[in-house]
C-alpha cells in the first residue's frame, strides 16, 4: 500500500539473548518481504541492547530501532521505553556502542519527554546524533500524556531545525491530508503513522478512507486475514486478525455481521461469512456514500453454521 519503511513490533532484547523465545517470532520476516525493514527492540542496559542488536544483525534487518518512546508502565517505569530518556548517559552508550559494532544504521524513537516539566528531546536528540543515530523518530506527546490531548507538532519542528540526521514525525496523523499538513508544519523527513493505519492501510498511498470502496475493503480483510493464519496458523491467525475487523468496517451499518465475525472460531464460517456480506453491499460504491446507508441485509444463519474450511 506505499509505505516506506516498515517496523517490526517491538521486542525485549533480554528476550534475543538465551534459548529461542516466543518474542522471536516478532522478528521472523518473511525473505523477499517489505524493504526496507528496521527490527525495534528495547532495553534499559546499553550492553545488553548491543548483545541483541549484534545477535539480530543476521537474520537481515536494514535497521535496527531503539525504542525510547513507549509509555507503558511496566516499561518506562524500568528505564526502557521513554524512561530511557530520563538517562542521557546511557542513552549516549548505546549510540556509541551499536554504532561502532554493528554494521547497519542504528536510529532510535523518542518523546518529547518524561512530563511537561521534564521535556529533554532536544538534549537525547543531540545526544543520539552525536553517537552515530541514522536518523530519529519523534512522537511529540509526553510520557505523561500517553496517547491522550493534541500531539505538538511545534516540537516536531524544533527536533528538525536541531538536529542534522533524518527526522520522523509521529503523532496525531490520521488522514492522508494529515501527511502532508505535517510535513508542511514541521519540515520533517518522513511522517511515522501508527494507530491510523490500522483498518486503513490505505493511508499509505495517500487514499483518504471515505474513498475506498468496499470491494477494496473486502480483498484487504481477505488478504489480512490469510497472511495472519499463514503466520500464526490456526485458530490463533483468525483470533489475531479480529482485533482489525471493527476497524475495516468502521462506519458502516454491518453489525450483525461484525458480530457473527468476531464470535466464529472457525475459518471457513469467517469467509463465508464475508461472501455474504460482500453481496449485501453495493461493492464498488465509495466508503463516503456507503456510511449513509443505515441498513443491509443481515447475514442469513447458514451463513453462522457452515463448517470450517482451509484457506
Amino acid at each position: 500500500h506505499g509505505s516506506a519503511m516498515s517496523y517490526t513490533e517491538f521486542v525485549p532484547a533480554s528476550s534475543l539473548l538465551h534459548v529461542r523465545n516466543p518474542m522471536w517470532r516478532r522478528l521472523d520476516i518473511k525473505p523477499g518481504g517489505e524493504k526496507p525493514m528496521v527490527f525495534q527492540i528495547f532495553s534499559h542496559d546499553p550492553k545488553q541492547l548491543l548483545a541483541a542488536a549484534q545477535r539480530i544483525e543476521s537474520w537481515g534487518p536494514d535497521i535496527i530501532d531503539i525504542n525510547m518512546g513507549c509509555s507503558a508502565p511496566q516499561i518506562s517505569d524500568q528505564g526502557a521505553g521513554v524512561g530511557m530518556m530520563q538517562y542521557p548517559k546511557r542513552v549516549a552508550e548505546t549510540f556509541r556502542l551499536l554504532s561502532r559494532h554493528i554494521s547497519i544504521p542504528v536510529t532510535g524513537k523518542i518523546r518529547m519527554g518524561w512530563n511537561e516539566a521534564d521535556q529533554n528531546y532536544l538534549e537525547i536528540a543531540r545526544i543520539m546524533e552525536d553517537n552515530g543515530a541514522a536518523l530519529i523518530a519523534i512522537h511529540g506527546r509526553t510520557r505523561e500524556q500517553k496517547y491522550r490531548g493534541t500531539a505538538d507538532w511545534d516540537a516536531i519542528a524544533a527536533l528538525k531545525q536541531a538536529v542534522n540526521i533524518p527526522v520522523i514525525g509521529n503523532g496525531d496523523v490520521k488522514t492522508a491530508a494529515d501527511i502532508d499538513r505535517m510535513k508542511a508544519h514541521t519540515g520533517c523527513d518522513a511522517v511515522m503513522i501508527g494507530r491510523a493505519a490500522v483498518g486503513n492501510p490505505w493511508i499509505f498511498s495517500r487514499c483518504e478512507r471515505e474513498s475506498v470502496t468496499f470491494a477494496d475493503i473486502v480483498a484487504a480483510i481477505r488478504l489480512h486475514v490469510h497472511e495472519m493464519v499463514s503466520y500464526y496458523g490456526e485458530p490463533d491467525g483468525l483470533r489475531r486478525f479480529k482485533r482489525h475487523l471493527q476497524k475495516y468496517l468502521a462506519g458502516l451499518a454491518l453489525k450483525p455481521y461484525l458480530k457473527a465475525m468476531i464470535a466464529t472460531q472457525e475459518t471457513g464460517t469467517f469467509h463465508h461469512l464475508l461472501d455474504e456480506m460482500e453481496t449485501a453491499v453495493p461493492n464498488h460504491e465509495p466508503l463516503a456514500a456507503l456510511q449513509k446507508i443505515r441498513y443491509f441485509r443481515p447475514p442469513t444463519p447458514a451463513a453462522c453454521t457452515v463448517g470450517a474450511a482451509k484457506l
